[in-house]
């Protein structure tokens, strides 16, 4: 009875606390869903203006510049298909998405990983944060994003953000961490200054770690932006939600295959464009 009673009192807390936040900071998550939303806007004009053909050439061409020929032919030939199936649409939005809360999680998480970089034990402190952010079910974020923005893309671009921003973080703090100590004492013998330091030394040391980072935000990414179709986010996630509720089977393949299409061109893209950042080549 008393494990009963503390859930329910938690359970109190936590939707007076919604409440309290509905009540009092209308104005101010209002003004968060307009600015999520017209950021995502942006992002799917941008990808919806040209044909579709235009769209798969230039993903060719990219793929062919960072990881070779046959991948690029592949990569454009496979968005192609999705246009086929009849979904260009929901992948342009799907990939808009991903696009958008990926920027947003890595403008926090780079800067942020780096400066506990500089602080280990502010690092460690914020370990079993970052656990629980990584560990607890990703549509449970949803739930205060409905609350708070309502249905629709703000709320799945802002749960998708919280779960993109813990593999980047954590990467490049450790990146910066694990410059050798000899090149350190190097900068400090040379008389380098604090900034020289870290551009010319911690920074460059740290790129293929916050690279993976990267990758690893855009796959994080993906697998919510799947979830977050449940909150009419649009795209590829919503067909397939749509097509469970309706068992729809062959649109959920149509819908799964595009998904999958999208996560090995992008996963492909970001990891040959590490190799080129950091000098690795093809």
């Amino acid at each position: 009875m008393e494990g009963l009673d503390f859930a329910g009192t938690f359970d109190d807390i936590v939707d007076s606390g919604l409440g309290w936040l509905g009540d009092n900071a209308g104005a101010l998550f209002e003004l968060v869903r307009t600015v999520l939303e017209g950021f995502y806007g942006a992002v799917l004009w941008t990808l919806s203006l040209p044909p579709f053909y235009v769209i798969a050439i230039a993903f060719a061409l990219l793929g062919w510049r960072v990881v070779g020929l046959r991948f690029g032919a592949l990569a454009g030939v496979a968005l192609v298909v999705c246009a086929a199936m009849g979904l260009w649409p929901e992948t342009m939005s799907t990939l808009a998405l991903v696009i958008s809360a990926t920027i947003l999680a890595l403008i926090f998480a780079i800067p942020a990983g780096v400066l506990t970089g500089f602080a280990p034990k502010v690092d460690r402190s914020l370990e079993p944060v970052l656990d629980l952010v990584q560990t607890l079910p990703p549509y449970i974020y949803l739930l205060p994003g409905i609350a708070l923005l309502g249905y629709g893309p703000a709320t799945a671009l802002a749960a998708t953000f919280v779960v993109a921003v813990p593999p980047a973080f954590r990467l490049t703090s450790l990146g910066i961490r694990m410059t050798p100590n000899e090149f350190i004492e190097l900068g400090q013998s040379t008389g380098m200054t604090n900034w020289q330091m870290f551009s010319k030394i911690r920074l460059p040391f740290a790129v293929p770690s916050i690279m993976a980072g990267i990758n690893q935000s855009l796959m994080m990414a993906f697998g919510m932006v799947v979830i977050a179709g449940i909150v009419g986010s649009g795209g590829l996630g919503e067909t397939i939600y749509k097509a469970v509720r309706t068992l729809d089977i062959a649109k959920s393949i149509d819908g799964a295959i595009a998904i999958v299409i999208l996560t090995i061109v992008l996963d492909r893209l970001t990891q040959g464009a590490a190799r080129i950042g950091y000098g690795g080549g093809k």
